[in-house]
């Protein structure tokens, strides 16, 4: 899985695009890779903005003042006016985008903790079945993300205050579940092994 730390990111955006959407008065959103969209959005889309622009009030007396970009989007975002591009860094937002996203994430490691559900039913199933041997959400997802495709929404501060908070996105789902069977099925087997532990006869039907 690729791992996007907004932190670290830049987004990209069309600017003209941008302007339409801000000036439309109608609720749009920035995905993470840079497209300006209307509702309705799709399950797959991730989001660094959403919201509306509401016209400000008009005075003969006194004439209203243009808003900037950065002033029209919030001061959350540090935004650069690049000619024909906006870039937009969005990563003291990060606690106004886990509610957007969290809707349609696969796995939520947004806590202190940590992960212990999947969205997926086939996942979840695994996930479940195989903590009664010891494995953990966070041991599964290692894999998955090392192995299958898909994206890390994140926020990750390195250094002494490491911090890190994230939501996972799986794109391809069979690899996401063979990956964890298979994992968890190794698991499983060498904890067995140990009679001591896992006593034979001892075992519900699931």
């Amino acid at each position: 899985m690729k791992k996007f730390n907004i932190v670290k990111e830049i987004i990209i955006v069309d600017r003209v695009a941008l302007m339409q959407a801000l000036n439309s008065t109608k609720r749009f959103a920035i995905t993470h890779d840079g497209r300006v969209l209307h509702e309705p959005y799709a399950a797959t889309d991730i989001f660094i903005y959403q919201g509306q622009m509401t016209p400000q009030p008009t005075s003969a007396m006194m004439p209203t003042k243009p808003q900037t970009l950065a002033e029209m989007m919030g001061y959350k975002y540090k935004i650069v006016e690049d000619d024909d591009r906006v870039l937009i860094k969005a990563g003291t937002a990060w606690q106004d985008l886990i509610p957007l996203n969290m809707a349609n994430c696969d796995y939520d490691d947004t806590t202190g903790d940590g992960i212990d559900k999947f969205s997926d039913d086939g996942l979840e199933e695994i996930g479940w079945q195989a903590t009664e041997f010891g494995v953990l959400y966070r041991d599964i997802v290692d894999v998955i993300e090392e192995k299958c495709e898909g994206i890390l929404f994140c926020i990750e501060h390195e250094g002494d205050n490491y911090q890190f908070s994230g939501l996972g996105y799986i794109t391809d789902r069979e690899c996401s579940r063979t990956t964890a069977f298979d994992y968890c099925k190794e698991r499983v087997e060498k904890a067995l092994s140990d009679t001591n532990v896992y006593p034979a006869g001892e075992f519900t039907d699931d």
